[in-house]
């Protein structure tokens, strides 16, 4: 091995998509501090995958299985070292009917060609569009997002009887475990004043662990979800026939899953990203979920995404690098492989005080304080989005808060279009528009009522130095008022077109280059109508 395959290594376990500057350096106190974090990830890993198998009707290995494979991959090449992902409850509520309706063979199937969407995603570098989500959808989706993680662990409060009924905690039992829930959320809360060694939830863990077993207190444990032990997950082909009415089936689900896999794991991506102050890895992000589900479907895996409450656990326990999201898989396959019956010891009730504790380092508390201070339109997009993150799903809650955010800008762009009137120093007996603001679909019918058509002399100059031609709608705008002053036996001039709307007038075969004029800055060229309506000049 050369010299320099060391560095080489530390850096990619460090994470290859970090500025020089921005990088963890792997000391042997990173690497005790990333493997504590991926044990603590791990174990908090354990009752969700179980869980989220339940609700998509699948046995509980293929819900370790995806929290394995899905988190091994995406450690070791995606785009933001420190983020954690496996099987999710977003994809899960999609699986269930799939598996319902044709067997968890189709589900494989879908969860491979879900891969394959993802890493076309990735390869033609759609991850950037993300920059497209404003502010107050990210407020609604981490508070959305806090509230479904929170009322998930209300779950934990059912008991199950033989015959297969669910029934609410009562009595000791609910005491017992309301108690130990509020014990392990003091430890995290106090433990970082003791050591910083140790990261507070699995210090809280440990501890509520020693005392439920200590004292012989009878309340749930994970093993009581089901047992998980297991062996390494084998290499099997969907037992699925090739045709198109399979296609059929599956595509739908697998467009779906691939969609909202991305959102939250890119949106999670920006949210770790805040908070470790790194940038960029959107598109490698796409790329890494997409190989993780297509290998997890051959591997007998439900798939998964990014998980923003595991991925909270490990970046404020201190995992900065990929050894961190490798340390979490490799622990939850030890669990599979050799150590269930000491992981099934574990009360549930530690699992869910830890999840509690993300619940409320999750919620955006500042964003309470926000709504009398932004604008009323910000204040009703994020009420939205998390309403409906809550009620529906977190892709349909962030296209809503998108949509709400571009018709709001949308109309208050509208609102910006104006126009000065004075006379010309150029031409004499002409007058001069100056027209403010973006020209565009929404301002179009404003733009149209600036003129005064009858009153206005013989030559009339539009002069777009201080607007922008953006789209077909404006483009027909400016024909409709060259029409109505050519009815009205008047010539118009346009001036200061940019490039870019010069290039738009060319394409759009509405307006012709008549002749050029202003070589020197190219921003005023002469047009006129086909038909004659007007031409412009410098």
């Amino acid at each position: 091995m050369s010299s320099s395959n060391p560095g080489r290594l530390a850096r990619f376990i460090t994470g290859a998509f970090y500025n020089e500057s921005e990088r963890p350096q792997l000391t042997s106190k990173q690497i005790s501090i990333d493997v504590l974090s991926g044990l603590t990830v791990s174990l908090a890993l354990v009752p969700e995958a179980v869980a989220f198998a339940f609700v998509a009707g699948v046995a509980p290995l293929v819900g370790l299985y995806a929290a394995f494979i899905v988190g091994l991959v995406t450690a070791l090449i995606g785009g933001r070292p420190g983020m954690i992902s496996g099987a999710t409850g977003a994809l899960a509520v999609v699986m269930v009917s799939l598996v319902m309706e044709h067997g968890v063979d189709y589900l494989f199937a879908t969860v491979i060609l879900m891969g394959v969407l993802q890493l076309i995603a990735g390869v033609l570098r759609w991850g950037k569009f993300i920059r497209m989500v404003p502010y107050p959808v990210m407020l609604g989706f981490v508070n959305g997002l806090a509230i479904v993680i929170g009322l998930a662990q209300l779950e934990q409060f059912r008991t199950h009887a033989p015959d297969g009924t669910a029934q609410w905690m009562t009595g000791s039992m609910l005491y017992m475990t309301l108690g130990l829930i509020a014990l392990t959320m003091l430890v995290i809360w106090q433990a970082p004043r003791v050591t910083k060694f140790i990261p507070a939830p699995l210090a809280a863990i440990g501890i509520v662990t020693a005392v439920v077993l200590g004292f012989g207190i009878d309340v749930p444990r994970v093993g009581d979800l089901a047992s998980l032990s297991g062996g390494l997950p084998a290499f099997v082909i969907p037992s699925v026939p090739l045709t198109f009415e399979t296609l059929s089936i599956i595509f739908p689900y697998a467009l779906i899953l691939a969609a909202i896999g991305l959102i939250e794991s890119l949106l999670t991506l920006n949210l770790v990203g805040d908070m470790t102050e790194q940038r960029g890895g959107a598109s490698q992000e796409c790329i890494a979920q997409g190989s993780a589900n297509f290998i997890t479907g051959f591997f007998g895996g439900m798939g998964g995404c990014a998980m923003i409450g595991q991925s909270m656990i490990n970046v404020k326990s201190g995992g900065r690098t990929r050894l961190a999201g490798i340390s979490a898989a490799l622990f939850l396959l030890s669990f599979i492989l050799f150590a269930s019956p000491l992981i099934e010891q574990i009360p549930i009730a530690a699992l869910v005080g830890v999840m509690f504790m993300v619940v409320i380092g999750t919620f955006a508390w500042h964003s309470i304080s926000i709504m009398r201070k932004v604008p009323v339109s910000d204040a009703l997009v994020i009420v939205t989005v998390t309403i409906v993150t809550v009620l529906e799903d977190l892709a349909i809650a962030v296209v809503v808060g998108v949509i709400m955010s571009a018709l709001v800008y949308a109309w208050n762009a509208a609102k910006r279009i104006q126009a000065s009137k004075r006379p010309s120093v150029r031409e004499e007996g002409a007058i001069v528009y100056d027209i403010q603001g973006p020209l565009f679909f929404g301002s179009a019918t404003g733009f149209r009522e600036l003129f005064q058509f009858k009153d206005d002399p013989e030559t009339v100059i539009i002069d777009f130095a201080a607007s922008r031609v953006v789209d077909q709608s404006a483009l027909q705008a400016i024909e409709d008022v060259a029409m109505k002053y050519q009815e009205a036996g008047k010539r118009v001039v346009l001036r200061h077109l940019s490039r870019d709307c010069h290039r738009l007038l060319s394409r759009s075969g509405q307006l012709i280059i008549d002749s050029d004029d202003d070589p020197e800055y190219a921003i005023a060229v002469d047009y006129k109508i086909r038909s004659g309506a007007f031409e412009g000049g410098h």
